[in-house]
């Protein structure tokens, strides 16, 4: 069965929406109130939240971060997290989609390459990004909380 997804850029009206998706799927607790706000405060800064509907409701979203530099060997790249599609609808493509979508989002912004950051456990979304031809690459994500 193919789904028609409609994808789209998000506003203030879907956060809602948004934030009770990628707490479902990554089980997470953010707080809708606390994410209306930075939303609203980060508007501009080249942070894009793509998200799919499908009957109204948002089904699959992901946050894109374009990082323009200075630097030639690195240009100006995006990364992408939170990729995610309810579970109910997996296993239809959607995710592959919204790439696709993503990829013309970051040619628009003068791109010349997608980071996705995963995390380990995510092994069947993994599956899905190299068949998309994202390569798993010699990195390692650090992070240091403050």
């Amino acid at each position: 069965m193919d789904i028609d997804v409609r994808f789209s850029l998000a506003d203030t009206t879907k956060i809602k929406e948004i934030v009770s998706l990628c707490n479902e799927c990554f089980d997470e607790q953010t707080d809708y109130e606390e994410a209306i706000k930075l939303f609203e405060e980060y508007k501009g800064r080249n942070q894009i939240y793509l998200i799919g509907e499908y009957e109204g409701k948002i089904i699959a979203h992901t946050r894109i971060q374009i990082v323009p530099t200075i630097f030639q060997d690195m240009n100006t790249f995006a990364i992408l997290n939170h990729v995610c599609v309810k579970k109910e609808f997996r296993g239809h493509h959607i995710a592959t989609k919204m790439l696709e979508v993503v990829k013309e989002v970051c040619k628009n912004h003068d791109c010349t390459s997608i980071k996705l950051w995963s995390r380990n456990f995510r092994v069947p979304a993994h599956t899905c990004y190299k068949n998309f031809g994202f390569i798993a690459d010699d990195a390692t994500f650090f992070n240091l909380d403050i």
